[in-house]
């Protein structure tokens, strides 16, 4: 069963796009290779829903972290490799001795540069691949029964291959040598050679990730079996933020709904981002920027935090967040165990209308126990009357301190409701209505 999310938590979260600044992606892009490359955002668009292949991969990256390995290859010897591997061979030896003499005769004949590209991608592929030899050989010496030694000790396999291994690259080699070579890459060993580039693929992305983590000293996240319905992070962040405030936060079955509440500039919107991307970074089996994460397997992972008006559909900003409530609520109606994250309900209208509509919403949220929720809103009063309503819910808030009449954040999660009004205090700190005075 695959991870269910859309575009709009895509770009809520600032998940994809490897080479944007900013991005969740380009956190983890130590990649050397297109492989590698490519893996990774296979990797971020197909998040894991199996405890046990979360759990598998997790380790992977936690082992090449503490590992601290280099990858052996540049981004150039991997891709002239591949640009070589990658071309078509010949169906039989005799075949690449004719072409490899077609490629002589047309190169003395006239200025064809298909044979010297040939030597070239030969060499290439055959020094490549005697360095990426040589690091699984060391690889498998530190850690025989390592967890990836099944894939090290079959790439081996390939790379020790006795005509292979025997190769003498030179630049004297003759046609025959040349064709029988390349024969041998292209066409005998075609299919173990790409489990080998495929090995290499992997370990660009385990290193580079394991080392991504090691630098900013995120942590691991342990996946439960789904029945569990338990969030639990100690020291939470956001990733792509330096010197950022850790909180911790915990949902069950028995309170599976945060209301979240603080002024403007609290922090709200980053905490959601942050746990939004713990979760589905967790989901994946990667690093999370927390020091220690423990979650039931979800189906997917749905947010509401920065939806815009639709000015080619006529929608208004209200009513793009009615249609995105709505179709929130469809997903969580036909039984899935989803994570949803709304900030702000409803602040597109007006403030009576925003209240009913975030009373209600919430309420009717909130029976769907096997989701986990976190809705965050200005409208503390709403709050209050969820408090007796519903015996579910968790509340905490962003405070605000005020210092001197200067408002000041600490970004420290707090149990209860915000009784913070610094609204005023801000928009006279600005001297507005002196502006206007004037």
């Amino acid at each position: 069963m695959s991870f269910i999310t859309d575009q709009q938590t895509f770009n809520d979260l600032n998940l994809l796009g490897r080479h944007r600044r900013g991005s969740v992606v380009s956190l983890f892009s130590q990649v050397r290779t297109r492989g590698g490359g490519r893996l990774l955002e296979e990797m971020f668009r197909h998040p894991l829903t199996d405890a046990e292949d979360i759990n598998r991969r997790s380790g992977l990256i936690r082992y090449f972290s503490a590992l601290d390995l280099r990858f052996p290859l540049s981004g150039s010897q991997v891709e002239a490799m591949e640009n070589y591997l990658g071309s078509p061979g010949y169906g039989h030896l005799p075949a690449a001795v004719w072409h490899g003499l077609r490629r002589k005769v047309m190169a003395s004949l006239v200025r064809d540069e298909a044979d010297e590209l040939l030597r070239e991608g030969l060499a290439a592929a055959f020094n490549g691949l005697r360095v990426a030899r040589d690091f699984l050989r060391e690889l498998f010496r530190l850690d025989p029964g390592g967890p990836y030694s099944d894939r090290v000790r079959a790439a081996l396999t390939v790379l020790e291959d006795r005509l292979l291994a025997g190769a003498d690259v030179s630049a004297d080699w003759s046609l025959v040598t040349i064709a029988r070579y390349d024969h041998l890459l292209r066409t005998q060993l075609r299919a173990g050679l790409e489990m080998v580039m495929a090995v290499l693929s992997e370990l660009d992305v385990y290193i580079g990730v394991g080392s991504a983590a090691r630098a900013n000293g995120w942590g691991y996240a342990s996946a439960l079996p789904a029945g569990d319905n338990i969030v639990r992070i100690d020291g939470l962040r956001h990733p792509a933020m330096s010197n950022a405030v850790g909180n911790s936060i915990e949902l069950d079955k028995n309170a599976n709904m945060l209301f979240l509440t603080g002024a403007n500039m609290a922090g709200k919107s980053t905490f959601m981002k942050a746990f939004g991307i713990a979760l589905y970074l967790a989901h994946m089996g990667f690093p999370v920027a927390a020091k220690d994460m423990v979650f039931s397997v979800r189906d997917g992972l749905f947010s509401s935090i920065n939806v815009a008006d639709d000015l080619g559909q006529g929608h208004s900003h209200f009513y793009a967040e009615v249609l995105r409530v709505k179709n929130v609520a469809q997903a969580v109606s036909e039984g899935r165990r989803l994570v949803v994250l709304f900030d702000e309900l409803f602040k597109g209208t007006n403030v009576k209308d925003a209240y009913d509509g975030t009373l209600a919403v919430t309420e009717a949220f909130s029976r769907y126990r096997r989701c986990a929720f976190i809705i965050s809103t200005h409208i503390v009063e709403a709050g209050e009357a969820l408090r007796h309503r519903r015996d579910n819910l968790r509340f905490a808030y962003l405070p605000t301190i005020l210092d001197n009449g200067r408002p000041r954040y600490p970004y420290i999660l707090q149990e209860g409701i915000a009784a913070d009004r610094v609204g005023m205090t801000i928009i006279e700190n600005e001297g507005i209505l002196a502006i206007i005075g004037k």
